[in-house]
């Protein structure tokens, strides 16, 4: 193979990377919440996180979207404040002792409701 072939299949695959790129970030943009197709909880939820090993956040209801290196475990506390159709849960963790939060996405089904957050609206 020539060095110019080479340049050309290199220039090639730098460009699908390039266009690529806004689509992978499209996907893990947050979607509108308050909507027919993610209604929102009037008043929010709260929850324990059930089941074993942690429970991964996401920046996005997509498995593509993990925030790395953020997730809460067993028995944590986490307010709900939308859910999807197939199963992902909009919410917040507040850390106890640090008083540090996070939001996200995570999946519903290790969430337990226990009550709600503040008068219904």
């Amino acid at each position: 193979m020539t060095l110019h072939k080479i340049m050309l299949v290199g220039f090639a695959a730098a460009l699908l990377i390039i266009m690529a790129a806004p689509a992978l970030a499209e996907d893990c943009k947050e979607p509108k919440t308050g909507t027919n197709d993610i209604p929102i909880f009037s008043p929010p939820l709260a929850n324990v996180v059930t089941g074993a090993g942690r429970l991964q956040f996401y920046s996005a209801p997509s498995e593509r979207c993990q925030m790395s290196g953020v997730f809460v475990i067993p028995k944590d506390e986490l307010v709900a404040y939308a859910e999807t159709d197939d199963g992902w849960s909009q919410v917040m963790y507040m850390n106890p002792r640090t008083g540090n939060t996070v939001s996200g996405w995570v999946r519903s089904a290790r969430l337990k409701q226990t009550g709600t957050v503040g008068p219904k609206q």
